[in-house]
């Protein structure tokens, strides 16, 4: 099936509403080769423990651009440990303790920033992809996060034309915060992304 703007306009149309698990049950059976990629952000357990449910052995793809917080690495832990996460793990080529001594974290107004978020995040994504050939991607974006996000939806089009599936799109925190509590699923506040300084800024992923 192919999927042209105005059939995805439709969906989310339809979509908006709709439980995330029925979204999810249909994009899995439609996909060939569905992922679901996270960085153990807030909230990022609801799009774990959801798709999880309906495909136990989905591919889940964490890009670690090896300066999350401790409390993020024993989150993630937990996680993998309580939803048995099929984590496939990809890391920068280069070691955080090289990069620290050669480049540092260079703030958004340095040219070498461009540099490093190739380095700690793009890369790392890019091998991610170019070896699992998805053409279902899950997600969880949401609206409100940043300009780029409000322009999307529940469903759409990756530059590659990878369809990404965001089932909790239109959720608010306190929304998540009661499905996390109705299951029992922990969350994780204490994190930070070393390519946006700012909270709404975008990661450069879904460019």
């Amino acid at each position: 099936m192919g999927f042209t703007e105005d059939i995805i306009k439709n969906l989310n149309a339809q979509f908006r509403g709709i439980p995330p698990e029925e979204i999810i049950s249909w994009a899995i059976e439609y996909a060939r080769n569905a992922v679901v990629t996270t960085n153990f952000r807030p909230y990022e357990v609801a799009i774990l423990n959801a798709v999880t449910a309906i495909k136990k052995d989905v591919p889940v793809i964490w890009c670690d651009t090896g300066y999350n917080t401790p409390n993020t690495y024993k989150h993630a832990e937990e996680l993998i440990s309580t939803l048995d996460l099929n984590v496939k793990l990809y890391v920068p080529l280069q070691t955080s303790a090289h990069r620290d001594a050669i480049m540092g974290i260079p703030s958004i107004d340095d040219p070498k920033h461009k540099e490093f978020t190739e380095q700690v995040k793009l890369e790392p994504f890019k091998r991610a992809m170019a070896e699992h050939k998805p053409d279902v991607w899950f997600t969880n974006l949401r609206k409100g996060q940043t300009a780029l996000r409000d322009s999307l939806g529940i469903l759409s089009l990756s530059k590659d034309g990878i369809l990404k599936v965001s089932p909790f799109y239109h959720w608010s925190d306190v929304q998540l915060d009661a499905y996390l509590a109705e299951r029992n699923l922990p969350n994780e506040h204490k994190y930070f992304d070393p390519t946006k300084v700012l909270e709404n800024r975008e990661c450069g992923l879904h460019t």
